[in-house]
């Protein structure tokens, strides 16, 4: 895939990352136990959060005129910035897409960073890494922290590096 562009989404995309964030949320699920509120939905307020707050920015991962995935950014005016959500469209995944777009979004908001993932993603704990290792190469930290109001939940992972301009 070497169409592959970053955009910062508008509210003309809203719908499609209300789809995409409905599949990442499925996918996360397997990780919390999570099921669907009555009408097939999963809880949204992250990304309306990304539309609706200065502090947050959506952005929508495309492959030519195909959506294959978001990433959304919060902590905007804060002193890190958090990536809280990441997702790539199975079709898309290890074709380099998910590198190239971190790579992207955290150019355009250099400074610290931090990302959260769990430990029972595999796939997701060799990602971010790898991210990790690539961005800021050995200047990376992870360490683990509770999940807020969840004490059922084993600790989220967390990575933090810095990107500068």
């Amino acid at each position: 895939m070497s169409d592959i562009s970053v955009r910062l989404a508008n509210d003309a995309d809203r719908s499609v990352l209300e789809r995409l964030w409905l599949l990442f949320r499925h996918d996360l699920s397997e990780f919390r136990g999570l099921l669907p509120n009555p009408d097939g939905t999963f809880r949204s307020e992250r990304l309306q959060a990304a539309f609706d707050d200065t502090d947050w920015a959506p952005y929508m991962l495309m492959s030519g005129e195909h959506p294959v995935g978001l990433a959304l950014v919060r902590g905007l005016a804060g002193h890190a910035r958090v990536l809280n959500g990441f997702f790539v469209v199975r079709g898309a995944r290890r074709s380099g897409i998910g590198m190239r777009a971190v790579q992207e979004v955290v150019a355009k908001h250099p400074g610290p960073w931090e990302v959260a993932f769990q430990d029972a993603n595999v796939a997701a704990v060799r990602f971010w890494r790898r991210v990790a290792a690539e961005i800021a190469g050995d200047a990376w930290t992870e360490d683990r922290r509770p999940v807020p109001g969840r004490p059922d939940l084993p600790p989220d992972v967390w990575i933090s590096f810095d990107v500068r301009a």
